[in-house]
């Protein structure tokens, strides 16, 4: 006779990803000060399949203006934040700060 074997018992377990506190209050932080100048109006916060995406908007019914996503990297306890604008991936690193210093630099988003 033979054994049945449970496929999802041997499949590998895809982690769920979290900003964490300090993470979450870094992202925020920024949230409020570009809230306060008029750039930035509303957030949201995504999770998916081995990602966190911390997104922002200038209004609340279009595309997201700029996301931050946090991603398991390919080592244990290792994560890889990228910044997107729109499709475009501006940056990839191992720190947030580091994602978080590019709005330091006065980005504005200009359209045509």
């Amino acid at each position: 006779m033979s054994e049945l074997i449970r496929l999802i018992d041997h499949r590998r377990q895809q982690r769920t990803v979290y900003f964490s506190r300090t993470e979450l209050t870094q992202l925020l932080s920024l949230y409020s000060r570009r809230v306060m100048s008029g750039e930035w109006r509303d957030y949201a916060i995504d999770h998916r399949g081995g990602m966190a995406v911390f997104s922002v908007f200038r209004h609340t019914h279009e595309s997201p203006l700029f996301a931050v996503a946090k991603i398991v990297g390919r080592a244990a306890r290792q994560w890889e934040f990228h910044l997107f604008s729109g499709p475009r991936r501006l940056r990839q690193t191992g720190s947030l700060a580091e994602i978080l210093q590019v709005f330091e630099r006065q980005l504005r988003l200009v359209t045509t």
